[in-house]
């Protein structure tokens, strides 16, 4: 069993929340949001992504206070939003590096724009596949940015919109088609849109998927088979975070998705296709976030002891006697 720091992902819970004008904490809408696993420089990634595109906001920052283990005032984990899609990043240490492995797939409907996020996003970054056009698409480029994460540029027809995307490689080259349906089977309003093989016209292993689009809970992703043999694939630098509204949710997606995989502390687990997840009771939010910070201190306690997670441990840890 891996062991990460559970302190920061302690706190990086407190920020996958935001509040209304009331004042009201409500949980973040996507029943799937990306997770991303910096080495102190969460902060600033994030600014240069709410600088990159144009349609972006904060949704909430975790600092270090007095006595934290970290500087105060530093960012400890911070949520935001781009073109509508929800990212959680954590400063969680020097574990885990990004990998071209798990990219965000962005699609642009103007030329000037495409050139604008390429610009932004090659400062100081690594060009893996130049702007250019090519068979399949007007202009399309594919780049590593500045802090490790890797984006897919696209002109379409249709809005900006991000989508998460995910490349089997390494020793998981060939088994894109396997592990979409093993996600659509799993979860709720889940389905497969699309999927493209490689043949004379996408050269690449005969059969095996060049790109595919599938949702599952209703999450668009992407997919797709490496074309060359390469050493890198998926870390848990980049996780999927899964809200699950009971303990029967939980325990069916821990199960399945495990199988095969491996399991950390505080609900992550990686699957038997190298994919990180994070399997986490939406009350888990609601208790830690309470205003009585004895009571939520109780719950943080708890859930640093647990694998998988359970709602009657954390329910009854909050309810616990001083």
């Amino acid at each position: 069993m891996v062991t990460i720091n559970k302190t920061r992902l302690a706190s990086a819970i407190r920020t996958k929340t935001e509040r209304n004008k009331q004042g009201k904490i409500n949980s973040i809408d996507e029943k799937i949001v990306p997770f991303l696993w910096f080495n102190g420089n969460a902060e600033q990634a994030m600014n240069f992504y709410l600088s990159v595109f144009k349609n972006s906001k904060v949704l909430g920052i975790s600092r270090y206070g007095e006595n934290g283990r970290g500087k105060k005032d530093t960012v400890i984990s911070a949520s935001f939003k781009l073109e509508g899609q929800t990212f959680i990043a954590l400063n969680g240490g020097p574990e885990f590096s990004f990998t071209p492995s798990n990219s965000f797939y962005v699609s642009c409907r103007t030329l000037p724009e495409i050139k604008k996020l390429w610009d932004r996003l090659a400062e100081g970054g690594s060009v893996l596949m130049e702007l250019d056009k090519y068979p399949f698409s007007k202009r399309y480029g594919w780049i590593q940015d500045k802090y490790g994460v890797s984006w897919q540029l696209i002109l379409t027809e249709s809005k900006t919109n991000i989508t998460p995307f995910l490349m089997f490689s390494g020793k998981y080259q060939g088994m894109a088609e396997e592990a979409i349906h093993f996600y659509t089977s799993m979860f709720r309003n889940s389905g497969i849109l699309d999927i493209v093989r490689y043949n004379e016209e996408y050269p690449g292993p005969t059969g095996k998927v060049v790109h595919a689009e599938f949702k599952i809970n209703g999450q668009k992703f992407m997919a797709m088979d490496s074309a060359i043999e390469m050493q890198d694939s998926f870390t848990p630098a980049i996780s999927y975070f899964v809200y699950c509204k009971t303990q029967k949710e939980v325990d069916n997606y821990w199960e399945k998705l495990s199988e095969g995989g491996s399991v950390m502390q505080c609900g992550w687990l990686t699957d038997k296709f190298g994919v990180t997840w994070q399997i986490v009771p939406t009350i888990l939010f609601e208790l830690m976030n309470d205003p009585d910070r004895v009571k939520a201190g109780r719950v943080m306690s708890a859930m640093m002891q647990m694998v998988k997670l359970d709602i009657k441990g954390l329910k009854d840890a909050y309810k616990q006697h001083s």
